[in-house]
């Protein structure tokens, strides 16, 4: 069977978009973590960070699926659902400016944004058992022992659970070797993100992110608005900051609404198709 892709990306944060509305075309599929696994090689398939899966939804718009490049399931992802509601609208799927899209992190509003999108996170969860934790109580500035050092974590869900540490410089900073490490620490039932941030000034931050089950990714749109909250949370930062990453920048705005908004590109690079057993 020959399988229609079309391959986007979000700051280099890059995804194999497949559009799996028709049951019987899914049905029709392997198991889903075992696609993931060999389109997103990036020797021996198509290569990206993860595959995101357009479906029907009872409850909203659209609905979103995404396995990440090891085949795990995540509830959200911010730069991928930037990317999904840029395949609707150019597709011409859906006229709205603003989608109801459903995630496993509940329904995710992007709208239109000039030339980008911009996506109502929803509110930052701060309780350590429910970010998961192994941990009560708000985690900020939490000290966690990996690979013989220490750092101090503020733990944030944004719908998946993150780990942000402050640098004083990640010029050269082992995050291959630290992020790992950290994602599997026993803290951390469902493992987590980790987000390496440095402080530029009160409106801008520096990161580098340790995807859970992706590795180190050019971007992460929900590390990106956890990274914000977490500086703002510390007094750091304020509430409306530029994060600055591998692969460009995000403006995440912590409203006074509680709600976390983030704005940035989408971008597609090609459609294809690709034969699977």
């Amino acid at each position: 069977m020959k399988l229609p892709f079309t391959k986007m990306h979000g700051l280099g944060n890059d995804f194999i978009v497949m559009d799996l509305r028709n049951n019987a075309f899914r049905e029709a599929l392997p198991a889903l973590g075992d696609l993931s696994r060999r389109l997103c090689d990036r020797r021996f398939g198509i290569g990206a960070d993860q595959i995101l899966l357009l479906e029907s939804s009872a409850k909203a718009d659209f609905g979103m699926r995404i396995h990440n490049a090891d085949g795990s399931e995540v509830e959200m992802c911010g730069n991928g659902i930037r990317c999904l509601a840029k395949y609707i609208w150019d597709r011409k799927l859906s006229d709205k400016t603003t989608l109801s899209i459903e995630t496993q992190a509940g329904i995710i509003r992007p709208e239109r944004s000039g030339d980008m999108v911009r996506v109502d996170m929803g509110e930052p969860v701060l309780d350590g058992r429910s970010i998961p934790v192994n941990l009560d109580g708000p985690i900020e500035d939490h000290p966690l022992s990996a690979g013989g050092r220490e750092f101090r974590i503020t733990c944030v869900s944004m719908g998946n659970p993150h780990a942000v540490t402050v640098l004083d410089d990640l010029e050269g900073f082992n995050v291959p070797g630290y992020g790992p490490l950290i994602e599997n620490h026993e803290l951390f039932p469902n493992r987590t993100n980790v987000e390496f941030i440095q402080i530029l000034s009160p409106e801008v931050i520096k990161m580098r992110v340790w995807e859970r089950g992706s590795g180190e990714t050019l971007a992460c749109g929900t590390g990106a608005s956890a990274a914000g909250v977490a500086a703002s949370l510390r007094g750091l930062t304020n509430r409306k900051v530029t994060v600055k990453l591998l692969g460009g920048d995000l403006l995440i705005e912590w409203a006074p609404d509680n709600h976390v908004y983030m704005t940035g590109p989408a971008t597609e690079v090609f459609e294809g198709l690709i034969e699977v057993p």
